[in-house]
């Protein structure tokens, strides 16, 4: 990954973060997941870059970006986000969200409309995924759920404290498929580890207790769903995703194509086949 093409804006809450800014044609600003980094999308930067202009941001508390004592909200995030877009004076581009970036573009929707918004592309995130103790199994698949209100905040505690490092680890590895080399666990667990654990744990809070189900019907803009068969994401939920977003197109990858949370580090030459199709329609 070109180094020398990372930047820094600060945000209007004097924030530093940073993002690589690289290639030309159509912006596609990327956005990680919870905890993760800019880094872990080098396969689809190398190739996508070519024809598009590639934004990929460090969003606050993650890898190389600024990390204060606030603003670890997804509502924070997506108000980020749009200050990246006007700083970069950007009138339309492509959005990618892998797992909580795709919560971070829902809520960039929910607060500021389509507006400067051309097409998105949505990797394995649920519409919920707090668990409603009222609901019965049938709603909890269809809407991926799987953090009871009590288990939330255990896990959440868990990360804060002496057992941190540890809870990431086994997180992390749950988010693979059984084929995925260790080394490249590791990696992506090393990335993870750059964000302080109890700043991450604020963060996994205000992910799960997010309801996106009134959000998601209401694109009107293309939409590219993209869901593993062997994720931690339930596979129904993805599809329910793609079947509430009007004219979307839905891509699922099985667990012999590397169809885990991870499937564009698993798999990358699928993904930017997958994605870079999308993006030249």
């Amino acid at each position: 990954m070109d180094q020398e093409s990372v930047r820094t804006f600060t945000t209007s809450d004097g924030v530093a973060l940073n993002f690589l800014d690289t290639g030309s044609g159509m912006p596609l600003v990327m956005l990680h997941g919870w905890s993760q980094c800019l880094e872990e999308f080098r396969f689809q930067i190398e190739a996508l870059r070519g024809r598009n202009r590639v934004i990929a941001l460090d969003q606050r508390g993650h890898g190389g970006s600024e990390k204060p004592h606030y603003g670890y909200r997804v509502s924070r995030l997506a108000q980020d986000l749009r200050e990246l877009l006007e700083f970069l004076e950007i009138d339309e581009a492509a959005l990618l969200g892998h797992s909580m970036g795709c919560s971070v573009i829902w809520a960039y929707l929910d607060q500021y409309g389509a507006s400067r918004v051309d097409r998105l592309v949505l990797v394995d995130e649920p519409p919920c995924l707090a668990i409603n103790p009222y609901w019965e199994q049938e709603k909890i698949d269809e809407t991926g759920s799987a953090f009871q209100p009590t288990m939330a905040f255990e896990v959440a505690h868990r990360l804060a404290g002496e057992d941190g490092e540890q809870a990431t680890r086994e997180m992390i590895r749950s988010m693979f498929t059984s084929g995925a080399p260790p080394e490249t666990i590791q990696w992506v667990i090393d990335k993870n580890l750059l964000m302080p654990r109890d700043l991450a744990a604020r963060l996994l809070l205000s992910n799960i207790f997010n309801d996106w189900r009134d959000v998601i019907p209401r694109i009107v803009v293309p939409s590219l769903v993209i869901g593993g068969e062997a994720s931690v994401v339930s596979p129904r939920a993805t599809r329910w995703i793609a079947e509430n977003i009007v004219g979307s197109r839905l891509e699922m990858f099985s667990e012999a194509e590397g169809g885990s949370h991870f499937m564009f580090i698993e798999n990358p030459d699928r993904f930017n086949r997958v994605v870079g199709s999308f993006l030249g329609q």
